[in-house]
């Protein structure tokens, strides 16, 4: 490899195992931050044993008062308006910790550890009330079954399915944490969002808002589906109540975007398909649950609830906080589609209308984002995408729109259909899912290609040297003439005005040849890297990496003109990762945390089969009229 210092310098492998287990350099925290957050975990946690202590035995009166006038605002039983209540708050709370610390680590790098980065403290605080809001629907219950579908504890105790289940994935997303550690210790710093313990972190945050869907359902059916008719309390303001309920569903459809978060930034680490594909599944479960159990509009509030949530928090991270901008996907075409497939007889078929609608919503609804995409993202979808990716949002419209449609019936009061049937929509998602992800991690590093960059100084900004680049590829024909970009990363720099963040899409001057449009940074901190994606090939060449000493890595110095190998990218964004692993470890070790992401996703399907048998018929009926329903 020709003149490319990205390897870390002559450290044996001692030295390098020394150097991640002491923490904050590159493999895992300093343990005194370790041993801090298990001790707060465990505090917290022998405080709620206590709590409950004090409240099932009737020493304290608070917690029960406080949850009855929760409930007396949101027209619930106690023991589920009080969680969801502390839900919304906590929640909001941690996915603005979470798009903090993914902009403090593009504009900063990693960091010395969980207690030295303080987005980490909103997320820490949010997860840990998650998981108290879902404890606390197990506490309340005094001397009642909360509900049909409750779960008995012991001869007089008995909680609801949904407290159950929130406070599972919170601990899910809790138990995240510590395993990152051990992540990092093992294989160093993987500086992606998709990290397999990052994954699990932002997958139980994200998923536990089906947790309080299916917490909220069953304190509806609690209040009113025993009367003869409508309980007074529900019809005191029905847009009110179908406001809250959409809420929700926006809330999920935030949940389950946050895969995309590298792509709202510009710094995606993977093949840019995967894009539509994430939104396309999120869009067709979150917007097709939404209308069918909601009802008519439902799916287009949830659209401008999450895009108000998201343009908030943008706001606050970017020039308030002042850290790199983000941007997010609208889902308005997906939600169009949505409601005008509602306008067919079909709807009350809710299977069938949920696989027409995620039709929909992979073909017409991606066109759709795809305007949205071209106009403030980055990197738009290029005409050559688009055959891959209709092969990859297709079949997930269908599966997600599919188990979109599943949900709703299980909690319609229909029914459901026969173990089969069910487990097999269950099973197609899970199976689509899984083949379009392996098909978008799949690429192409390119043998014996090489970039020639020619720097060219422009006048300084916050003291860093700009400079512009004139690139040539060899071989020439390596790109085509439609790619999905050659660009200029240069990123965890810091600065007042650059952020610690600047993209540069190239221009194209002849057949392999490109220059800049803009400077972009080569000393300091930065990393500035030559990128280049072309169906599946993804590759890069650094142009300026600085020295880290924690990670025995040398800088690779900007010389006025040089030739570098195009080397796999993930070797160069992800340069604290160590590779000096066997590889069935690192198999191994994610085939962990996919088991227990798998095992999430069955307690919530177990959970919501529970909750169905226990639905009355009448408890949702008048979702089929299709219009703003007189209940919650």
């Amino acid at each position: 490899m020709s003149e490319i210092s990205v390897t870390r310098s002559n450290l044996n492998a001692a030295d390098v195992l020394v150097a991640q287990g002491s923490g904050g350099q590159g493999g895992g925290a300093a343990l005194d931050q370790v041993f801090a957050m298990s001790a707060a975990a465990g505090v917290i946690s022998l405080g709620l044993l206590y709590l409950a202590f004090l409240h099932r035995t009737r020493r304290i009166t608070w917690l029960g008062r406080l949850a009855d006038f929760a409930g007396s605002k949101t027209n619930l039983p106690g023991w589920a308006a009080l969680p969801l209540v502390l839900f919304i708050s906590t929640i909001l709370t941690a996915f603005l910790g979470f798009i903090w610390d993914v902009s403090l680590h593009i504009g900063q790098g990693r960091d010395e550890g969980p207690l030295a980065n303080p987005a980490h403290y909103f997320i820490l605080v949010g997860l840990f009330f998650l998981f108290i809001a879902g404890t606390l629907a197990m506490i309340l219950p005094l001397d009642e079954k909360p509900g049909r579908a409750a779960i008995k504890l012991t001869r007089t105790w008995y909680v609801p399915t949904g407290g159950v289940l929130i406070a599972g994935a919170g601990l899910y997303a809790l138990i995240g944490f510590p395993l990152d550690d051990i992540w990092h210790r093992i294989f160093g710093q993987d500086v992606t969002l998709w990290g397999p313990t990052h994954l699990m972190l932002i997958g139980g945050a994200g998923l536990s808002l089906i947790g309080v869907i299916l917490l909220e359902h069953e304190g509806r059916i609690a209040m009113g589906s025993d009367a003869d008719g409508p309980d007074p309390r529900w019809s005191q303001s029905p847009i009110l109540t179908w406001m809250i309920r959409g809420s929700a569903f926006g809330g999920l459809l935030i949940g389950l975007s946050v895969f995309q978060i590298e792509y709202d930034f510009g710094i995606e680490q993977f093949q840019l398909i995967f894009q539509p594909m994430l939104i396309v599944g999120a869009g067709a479960f979150a917007l097709v649950a939404a209308r069918l159990m909601v009802g008519r509009g439902a799916a287009l509030f949830a659209v401008a609830f999450a895009a108000v949530v998201r343009e908030i928090t943008a706001l606050l991270v970017g020039p308030i906080f002042g850290e790199p901008h983000n941007v997010f996907a609208l889902y308005l075409g997906a939600a169009i589609v949505v409601e005008v497939v509602a306008f067919a007889p079909f709807v009350r078929r809710r299977l069938l209308f949920g696989a027409v609608a995620g039709l929909g919503v992979g073909t017409i609804g991606a066109w759709g984002e795809s305007l949205w995409v071209d106009a403030v993202y980055l990197f738009p979808w290029t005409s050559s995408m688009w055959v891959d990716i209709l092969w990859m949002t297709i079949p997930v419209g269908v599966t997600t729109g599919l188990a979109a449609g599943l949900f709703a019936q299980a909690l319609s009061g229909d029914g459901l259909p026969r173990p089969a049937i069910r487990r097999t929509v269950v099973l197609a998602m899970l199976v689509a899912l899984a083949g379009t992800v392996t098909n978008g991690l799949t690429f192409d590093v390119p043998i014996d290609a090489t970039a020639s960059v020619r720097l060219q100084e422009a006048d300084p900004v916050d003291g860093f040297r700009m400079v512009t680049a004139e690139v040539t590829i060899d071989p020439p024909n390596l790109v085509s003439d439609d790619p999905e970009w050659v660009s200029i990363l240069a990123w965890q720099g810091g600065g007042p005005t650059l952020r610690g963040l600047v993209v540069d899409s190239l221009e194209r001057t002849g057949e392999g040849t490109y220059r800049s449009t803009k400077p972009v940074p080569v000393d300091g901190t930065w990393k500035t890297v030559l990128r280049l994606h072309d169906g599946r090939t993804l590759t890069a060449a650094p142009i300026f990496m600085a020295a880290d000493e924690g990670i025995g890595a040398e800088e690779v110095s900007a010389e006025p003109s040089f030739t570098r190998d195009l080397v796999s990218e993930i070797t160069l964004l992800q340069r604290e990762r160590n590779f000096d692993h066997p590889t069935w470890l690192f198999a191994a070790a994610s085939l962990v945390v996919l088991v227990c992401t798998l095992l999430l996703v069955w307690a919530l399907s177990w959970g919501t089969v529970r909750i169905s048998g226990a639905t009355p018929r009448n408890a949702l009926r008048t979702n089929a009229t299709n219009k703003v329903p007189s209940r919650t």
